[in-house]
């Protein structure tokens, strides 16, 4: 029986840790604290990755841009932090990104020498963070002629670039989705359809969203990892809460785009939109920083100002402007920046980790990249706060389910009769095929073939995200364990398919 799973039925009362929320911060709560040999119970009120986590660029960061603002301790934590992701944690789930700074005739030689200057000391982070340059090569200077082979997208007027590299996600809800599939595999409790009523140091009042039911929960310790809701639970966290829009683009509007691309915010030293393609196909822009007040919805709404800004700033880099027919769909998330002056773009992206009087203890601040450490952190802090008898975090060394080395990861895909089973799952891909069989009776080719035409998705994956990630639902299925609900037009012609699997499953999982 999967130990993720919907609603709080057979659900423990009494554990060492509860953990609030279940996105990225959370789950890896949840799997720190359950390598220490903790009971943990670990808790969301709708899903994996409902929130922030799963509305980010898909990128592993190092650390440049914070760098540049003179967050030196945050740039180096970003790469220390991508090496283990990249290395030893989720070999399977992240890859090398090249990243084209294309340089125009209106770049002046001193900017172009700055901006080479910034990227060099991106690479002595990553040196410093002890990350091989077999995983993440040296940025170098390009010609325009290897611009327009790499970019053929670019302006006539691109003189040259800077060709860097930084590290890619699968994506971020798998990213999530496989870390609490980790934790349930080390007897973690994780709970979806969960809501928290009331908290305090010893515990919380819960209620099944499935049934109505409340529960009370005794802990030692508490985490409060809800991101931009965390002040919700305790009254004492102030957050000021930004908003990065994304849009996603038609790869045909962008054709033979072979890397990234950064693009200078017009105006600004340290900020840059991406362009990021995607294996299965479409393209990410992204992304806005923009100041949120009052109500926190818990799906956000790009604005109409952003979906211009960043259609208007891209197309300031490409031979055919960006248009809204180019724009398949759209999404947005809230960061949760601690409150302080200044504009939200300037605010720090340092975690902080927090306890209130009675003694929950909170996490905040951060980003995807980071959320090992803010994991450590905040299991650090429970501990002390419950008097637990852990041992220290293990999990810079603790390799995520269905890791491997690169080349084995290698050899599966090039065995494997689907080859994105071996990048969405790793090592764990004939696991997904044989769940499959097992809970479905078909056979192989029927479990791989695409839910629907031009759709990478199969059946295999919908039916492992309900078996064993926990899936409750089509929602669930189509825009968490899969990222189907990206593109607005695609949705409905996988429902469907997403409905067949959860008939086939009823009888199974319970």
């Amino acid at each position: 029986m999967t130990r993720i799973r919907a609603g709080l039925a057979d659900a423990p009362l009494e554990v060492d840790v509860l953990v609030v929320g279940l996105g990225v911060t959370g789950a890896g709560c949840a799997l720190d604290a359950a390598a220490r040999g903790l009971s943990v119970l670990a808790v969301d009120a709708h899903d994996l990755a409902f929130g922030t986590s799963r509305w980010s660029s898909k990128l592993v960061h190092g650390g440049l841009r914070y760098l540049a603002s003179g967050q030196v301790a945050v740039a180096r934590e970003s790469a220390v932090e991508r090496g283990i992701l990249m290395e030893t944690t989720a070999p399977h789930l992240t890859h090398a990104l090249p990243m084209l700074l294309p340089l125009d005739g209106a770049t002046r030689r001193r900017d172009a020498a700055l901006l080479g200057a910034g990227f060099r000391a991106g690479d002595l982070l990553r040196i410093a963070a002890g990350t091989s340059r077999e995983t993440l090569p040296r940025p170098r200077r390009i010609s325009a002629t290897e611009c327009r082979r790499l970019a053929p997208v670019l302006t006539a007027g691109t003189r040259g670039g800077i060709l860097a590299w930084d590290g890619q996600l699968e994506d971020d809800a798998r990213l999530v989705t496989t870390i609490a599939r980790t934790a349930a595999r080390l007897g973690a409790q994780v709970r979806t359809r969960a809501r928290v009523l009331s908290v305090h140091g010893l515990g919380a009042m819960l209620r099944d969203e499935l049934t109505g039911t409340t529960h009370e929960v005794t802990a030692r310790a508490v985490v409060n990892a809800a991101g931009v809701w965390s002040g919700d639970l305790v009254d004492t966290v102030r957050l000021r809460p930004s908003r990065g829009t994304h849009l996603v683009l038609d790869p045909g509007a962008l054709s033979g785009l072979a890397v990234a691309l950064t693009v200078p915010v017009p105006g600004e030293r340290n900020r840059f939109l991406n362009v990021v393609p995607q294996q299965d196909g479409p393209i990410y822009l992204g992304l806005t920083d923009v100041p949120v007040e009052g109500e926190r919805p818990d799906v956000p709404e790009p604005t109409e100002a952003e979906v211009e800004f960043l259609l208007q700033t891209a197309s300031a880099a490409l031979a055919r402007p960006l248009s809204r027919a180019d724009v398949v769909g759209s999404y947005a998330g809230l960061r949760p920046l601690l409150r302080a002056p200044g504009r939200t773009a300037d605010l720090s992206r340092r975690h902080a980790v927090l306890t209130s009087g009675d003694g929950v203890v909170t996490v905040v601040g951060g980003k995807l990249t980071t959320y090992r450490r803010m994991a450590q952190d905040a299991v650090d802090a429970a501990c002390r706060q419950g008097g637990l008898d852990a041992g220290p975090c293990t999990t810079a060394r603790l390799p995520l389910a269905g890791a491997a080395p690169r080349p084995e990861l290698a050899r599966l895909a090039a065995e494997s009769p689907s080859p994105r089973l071996v990048r969405r799952f790793g090592a764990d891909a004939a696991l997904v095929l044989a769940s499959g069989r097992d809970v479905s009776g078909l056979g192989d080719a029927e479990l791989l073939e695409p839910v629907a035409d031009g759709l990478a998705v199969t059946l295999a994956e919908l039916l492992f995200g309900i078996t064993h990630e926990g899936a409750h639902d089509v929602g669930d299925l189509l825009d968490r364990r899969t990222r189907v609900g990206l593109r607005d037009r695609d949705r409905g012609r996988a429902e469907p398919a997403a409905r067949r699997a959860l008939t086939l499953t009823r009888a199974t999982v319970r």
